[in-house]
């Protein structure tokens, strides 16, 4: 995959708004975890307040007496708002945790549900490994800023500004002089934050890189090791992940430079605080109560700048991960349903297909036409075969039947109605798709099957299977129709997974079927099985065939053939050869290299 040049960040907190839609339906739980978080920031900021009266009443008390009574109250009070803290801790960790894990279950559901509705254009330019990084690690990175950073940002940030109101209004003049130099920390911090956000997004689209390669190359393992480039692949791997340690490594070290310099200014202004305020109780202008008080107070405020250091690093690397899912939440099919669908007619048979004057270029190739002023009518329950070599547009003619594109001219009609015009559900649901590229799922055979039809019964999933001659060894597996088989069908041969896919069509019952040379992975037996039967299924329904093996048309009502996205000759097998065009021709090659295979055996 390409390096995409690094795109500018957008604001931290901006960036983070995109997740305010996921976070609507849980206001309930969002303030329940706001006053928890209230809760335990107040119960921590009481404790030196605790411990003032404890130094102060408790242990300077002159009679003995009292003073065992006094430390057992401030003791007993303490011990209060510890518990008080240790309760008000808990509620915030559930709370905040359990709306981390729902709004991002939440968020990447929604950018599934969007993904997979996406047109085929759409993963021309985007890889399948880059959307699967942004489903796991972007979202990973969400969970941990709403479930952890961000409750830690704002639970340090209350506790912080208690800390420094407490300090300020027990000890104004010399915290005045602090607030000043810590002013100045502010200035090279903002530095830093911009350039771990640019570094964040940098090194998020370095892991997409080498997940889309990951992705790319173990659906397709046999070739690979076919090829025997198993070492080239781990090395181009290798390249990927060593670009996406190194963008980490960047982000890391400008990160923890803007960590160390943020505490260790923080912690010198205060320590200048700390000590005017010795020197205070030296002179007796203070307690000695009051003295701790400050000093928990410093702590509370240098433990709460450290940590916001660390969980704004969280904040920009999540604002770079929430900036990419909600460009993939953005993206717009240029196919979609129309504002008011037309409800397709009723239909009794096969439904009627006209392509008028369709002329169109894959975005891909705008260049280069991959149908030029295609004209085609199908009439109900006729089949039509299309023939020609590759690259003449024959499956650009299914996509655009099924919509995966929209013609750039011309139009498409489904039983008298624009595609463009039809809801695509039911526009699709009109019509059985058996792929060149049979499809199998992880799952097991009998819901293979079902996918064409989820409510089937069993019976009518064996019929099918049975239709399609491939009952006989689906019973055969270890778990017949349970049995699982594997991902993308590793379990069963080319021929049976292009049997399953068939028996999946033929399940849906639609009135078109759409073939994309469904015989092509058969060998002869079973291809003169499959055929019968798809010869059975064709009865009643449209059917559009494409098939690069001749044997399989000749049975077809009328054949089309097709060269660079043309129509150049239609007709009946006979009348097709009798002519002597480009169908002879390839008839001649195939049929004379059949006989001669049938002559050596």
């Amino acid at each position: 995959m390409p390096q995409r040049p690094d795109r500018p960040p957008a604001q931290a907190p901006r960036a983070l708004r995109g997740l305010l839609p996921f976070v609507r339906p849980y206001r309930g739980r969002v303030a329940l975890a706001l006053l928890f978080l209230a809760l335990a920031a107040g119960s921590t900021l009481l404790l030196p307040v605790a411990l003032k009266s404890l130094i102060d009443q408790g242990l300077v008390a002159a009679d003995p007496g009292e003073r065992v009574m006094a430390l057992r109250e401030h003791f007993a009070a303490l011990f209060g708002v510890g518990a008080a803290l240790g309760l008000f801790s808990a509620a915030r960790f559930y709370m905040v945790t359990w709306l981390g894990e729902r709004i991002t279950a939440d968020v990447r559901d929604a950018v599934y549900a969007h993904v997979v509705r996406q047109s085929p254009e759409f993963f021309e330019t985007t890889q399948t490994g880059e959307v699967l990084s942004r489903l796991t690690t972007d979202t990973t990175l969400v969970q941990t800023v709403v479930g952890s950073s961000l409750s830690l940002g704002l639970r340090n940030t209350v506790m912080g500004v208690g800390a420094l109101g407490m300090l300020v209004a027990t000890n104004p003049y010399v915290m005045g002089q602090v607030l000043g130099i810590l002013v100045l920390v502010v200035l090279p911090s903002l530095y830093f934050g911009r350039r771990v956000r640019r570094l964040s997004r940098a090194s998020q689209d370095r892991v997409a890189d080498s997940s889309a390669i990951a992705a790319e190359v173990l659906s397709e393992i046999p070739v690979v090791q076919g090829y025997v480039q198993e070492a080239r692949e781990a090395t181009r791997f290798h390249r990927a992940t060593e670009a996406a340690f190194e963008t980490a490594r960047r982000r890391t070290r400008v990160r923890s430079l803007l960590v160390a310099f943020v505490i260790t200014a923080t912690f010198g202004a205060l320590l200048w605080g700390l000590y005017q305020g010795t020197q205070a109780v030296l002179r007796g202008d203070i307690t000695a109560g009051h003295l701790g008080q400050t000093v928990f107070f410093v702590m509370i405020l240098v433990g709460s700048v450290a940590v916001l250091s660390e969980v704004w690093g969280d904040l920009l690397r999540a604002a770079g991960a929430t900036e990419r899912l909600m460009e993939l939440l953005a993206a717009r099919s240029p196919v979609a349903d129309p504002p008011a669908p037309r409800a397709l007619p009723p239909v009794r048979g096969g439904s009627a297909v006209r392509f008028e004057g369709v002329t169109f270029h894959y975005p891909s190739r705008p260049a280069q036409a991959a149908l030029q002023d295609f004209t085609l009518e199908l009439a109900p329950g006729e089949t039509v075969a299309l023939v020609g070599p590759s690259g003449a547009g024959k499956s650009t003619v299914l996509q655009l039947l099924m919509r995966f594109y929209d013609a750039q001219q011309g139009r498409v009609c489904v039983d008298g109605v624009p595609v463009r015009e039809a809801a695509l559900a039911e526009l699709r649901g009109r019509a059985g798709l058996v792929p060149q590229d049979s499809t199998v799922f992880s799952a097991s055979a009998r819901e293979n099957i079902r996918y064409g039809r989820p409510d089937a019964g069993d019976a009518e999933v064996e019929a099918a299977a049975r239709a399609a001659y491939a009952h006989d060894f689906i019973a055969a597996l270890p778990e017949g129709y349970d049995t699982f088989l594997g991902e993308r069908g590793v379990r069963l041969s080319g021929g049976q997974r292009q049997r399953i896919s068939i028996a999946r069509a033929m399940l849906k019952n639609p009135p078109l079927l759409l073939l994309d040379e469904a015989t092509s992975a058969l060998d002869a037996e079973s291809e003169r099985m499959v055929q019968a039967a798809l010869e059975s299924a064709m009865r009643g329904r449209t059917t559009l065939v494409i098939a690069h093996r001749l044997a399989t048309v000749l049975r077809a009502d009328r054949i089309v053939v097709m060269d660079q996205g043309r129509i150049v000759d239609i007709g009946r097998h006979d009348e097709l050869v009798a002519r002597g065009g480009l169908y002879a021709r390839l008839a001649a090659m195939q049929f004379d290299t059949a006989a001669g295979t049938d002559t050596a055996r």
